[in-house]
């Protein structure tokens, strides 16, 4: 069997969770099938089973093109691209909004199974527009058709089966199957290694918050900086946050950061996307971490800071719900959510929330230590990428099986 993977990212151009998937997704499935990666960039590789494939936009689009429906643009361009020579590709199976196009094509042009993960749905991202600009139509016009059109639509969670079937509804929930996001447990462990929090300013020998995540409203920084006037003065906070949506999001942020710093002047910002090696240092020496997300399918981010033991603080929404458990790898913090934007509906309320958690385990290491080693089993007996790899497999071949029989 040989399966087509689409994506935008993919190493060493990751910024995002769904590109962390499909780089240990296509790893673990080379290990029993041929993996054709097809992303965005100059990626060239063969490795055993592992073939990567990078593509750029077309030069018209990307050279000739401005404002914020270029991204749009170019996305479409590569779609175009990527599906000119897919020989002896069984089947292909893309991951997020930009791709999906690819995978609607081959199946029309190849007459092949179309499997589609989502990671995240655009109808319930209204706050794109200010990224995408009029690109948002045409981003949302992309998903849909593709999300209507797969043979197959994996879920990342439960909850993100509901939110397809709310979004989607003319979906047939058969055709929908969850398979969770998945962890390598042996990268993420934990750590005593501190360089990573003396090169970035962060006090090794104190207690401290930790966030990582874009700079993105869905991952909810900014509200995390409102929590802060809620924690006692001396709190060390470590944002590990960059890659904005926007430059005015990252102008927010800043705002934000700047007046929480007057009564919390521990607040270490650190603006990049850190390696994986230094995120893992980040995680291990937490206090407890933090992920106060608005919108989460599942959120891996999750899985990186229990694996390295550290107890989660996070917002009860989304897939979020069924990685950390309440009580025992964690807390979830409830709030009201507007139902076009999933922004809260009641934003002073969620951030005292959230600060007055944080607070609570902030003054509670052996609690913070019993939830971090629960966390640590929950992510061994659950999310090992080499039971995800078989449950994504044996999709394939259901669906290879149903396409022969003509059930398809």
């Amino acid at each position: 069997m040989r399966v087509g993977l689409f994506t935008r990212e993919y190493p060493p151009q990751v910024y995002g969770g769904a590109g962390v998937h499909v780089d240990y997704l296509s790893r673990e499935l080379a290990k029993e099938i041929e993996v054709e990666v097809h992303c965005w960039g100059p990626q060239y590789e063969d490795r055993g089973n592992l073939h990567v494939r990078g593509a750029e936009p077309w030069d018209e689009i990307s050279l000739g093109t401005e404002g914020k429906f270029k991204g749009a643009l170019e996305a479409f361009s590569l779609n175009l691209t990527q599906v000119k020579a897919l020989a002896g590709v069984d089947v292909v199976h893309t991951h997020t909004w930009y791709v999906s196009m690819a995978g609607f094509l081959a199946k029309k042009l190849y007459g092949v199974p179309f499997v589609l993960t989502t990671h995240s749905l655009e109808p319930l991202r209204a706050w794109k527009a200010e990224q995408l600009g009029s690109g948002y139509a045409m981003s949302s016009w992309m998903e849909r058709t593709a999300i209507l059109d797969a043979d197959a639509i994996v879920a990342v969670s439960q909850g993100t089966k509901a939110d397809i079937l709310r979004a989607y509804p003319d979906v047939d929930p058969n055709r929908i199957h969850v398979i969770y996001n998945g962890i390598d447990l042996t990268e993420y462990q934990k750590t005593t290694e501190t360089r990573a929090l003396t090169d970035h300013g962060v006090d090794p020998s104190e207690p401290y918050i930790l966030f990582v995540g874009r700079i993105t409203r869905q991952k909810g920084v900014t509200h995390l900086m409102d929590a802060v006037r809620y924690l006692p003065p001396g709190t060390q906070v470590v944002l590990c946050a960059g890659a904005p949506d926007t430059p005015e999001i990252a102008a927010e942020l800043r705002s934000k950061v700047e007046e929480a710093r007057k009564d919390h002047p521990r607040i270490v910002w650190i603006e990049k996307m850190v390696t994986k090696q230094e995120a893992i240092q980040l995680y291990s020496n937490a206090r407890v971490f933090c992920c106060p997300s608005v919108y989460e399918p599942f959120g891996i981010i999750n899985l990186e800071a229990m694996a390295c033991r550290a107890p989660v603080v996070a917002s009860a929404t989304g897939g979020i719900k069924e990685v950390v458990v309440e009580g025992e790898t964690g807390h979830l913090v409830p709030f009201e959510q507007d139902p076009v934007t999933s922004f809260p509906r009641d934003p002073e309320r969620f951030a005292r929330d959230l600060g007055e958690r944080l607070t609570e385990m902030m003054a509670d290491p052996e609690k913070c230590r019993r939830m971090g080693d629960a966390g640590r089993r929950r992510v061994e007996d659950t999310f090992s990428w080499t039971a995800i790899a078989h449950q994504t497999i044996r999709l394939y071949e259901q669906l290879m099986e149903e396409r022969k029989r003509g059930t398809k």
